[in-house]
């Protein structure tokens, strides 16, 4: 039982960390394109894109249409995450990090657990068998 509500709270935390950037993204896109380019990215049309994946990546694990795309999904975050982490400490901004580095602790417990909390489970999440061995 404790497995099925970490999974459920570390997905909606993780969940609202990418949703709640999301809009962070919409509602102040010149501070967004200003703090890019503080870390050396000068790509603005990026902006857009990162909307978009920052609210489809939380849907697709959470509503589970798909078992293949939600583990894209997870990839993809782990990805970005690994990458916003390196890129804050790369210009020595470790608060910069720390969201990011929190979203990979919430993402591991997330994507370790689905397999206890969902009906169909993921061939590459860890299984309950194989945690006990």
């Amino acid at each position: 039982m404790a497995t099925i509500y970490t999974y459920w709270v570390s997905t909606a935390l993780l969940s609202l960390l990418y949703l709640s950037s999301a809009t962070l993204y919409i509602l102040k896109k010149d501070f967004v394109v200003k703090a890019q380019a503080d870390l050396g990215y000068h790509v603005p049309h990026l902006v857009p894109l990162l909307i978009v994946v920052k609210i489809l990546g939380p849907l697709a694990i959470l509503s589970r249409i798909s078992v293949p795309l939600s583990d894209l999904a997870y990839a993809g975050m782990f990805y970005h995450l690994i990458l916003s982490a390196l890129a804050h400490l790369g210009v020595r901004s470790v608060k910069g990090a720390l969201p990011a580095i929190i979203g990979l602790v919430l993402l591991a417990a997330s994507f370790a657990t689905q397999n206890t909390a969902r009906d169909v489970p993921s061939p590459y999440a860890p299984t309950i068998a194989a945690q006990h061995n």
